[in-house]
């Protein structure tokens, strides 16, 4: 296992989305993102699976079939589209449908995007590299079109503009929006 780094990646990328966060004035969201990631149902697989260059859930995902500590992890963090999905009233089967998401998760939603793909793409990090780690797997994503629709004009112009653009947006058009 390799508990030593598995922290410290996962307390850099907790710092780097902390730090974003505050640039956009959420704090309490900021201090207290993806706290459970220090649960041991989560950390220790993650020390197991670690490797340093991407998450050690599709590590265990490939190993096992299924990640354990994503099951726990997206059922108690609101910033995951994963969590936003619910039973629907609106279809004639009651199938499962997303939920949007207050735009405060969606935010912190692209923090942490940003924060994961500079902690795996080190000095290959470009602005554009959120969006296009997002484009990866877009198709497959179940997210609520309104999510969508915010986290792609977001992405886009966190890639067209940078951060210092994009969290100014944020914080005096997308969050003073829904304040």
């Amino acid at each position: 296992m390799k508990i030593w780094k598995h922290f410290k990646t996962v307390t850099y990328h907790k710092y780097l989305v902390m730090k974003g966060c505050f640039k956009v004035g959420l704090y309490k969201q900021g201090l207290l993102h993806d706290m459970s990631k220090y649960s041991p149902s989560e950390f220790l697989v993650g020390a197991r699976y670690y490797q340093g260059n991407r998450s050690p859930n599709n590590a265990e995902r490939e190993d096992i079939g299924y990640s354990s500590a994503w099951l726990h992890h997206k059922g108690r963090n609101k910033h995951h589209y994963e969590y936003w999905i619910d039973y629907s009233t609106k279809s004639i089967d009651g199938g499962m449908a997303p939920a949007p998401m207050p735009e405060k998760y969606v935010v912190e939603m692209l923090m942490d995007r940003i924060a994961a793909s500079k902690v795996y793409n080190r000095e290959r990090y470009t602005d554009a590299s959120p969006l296009k780690y997002y484009q990866q797997g877009k198709e497959k994503a179940p997210i609520h079109p309104r999510t969508r629709k915010l986290l792609e004009k977001l992405l886009h112009m966190l890639a067209e503009k940078g951060e210092k653009a994009t969290f100014s947006y944020i914080k005096k058009v997308v969050l003073r929006k829904s304040a």
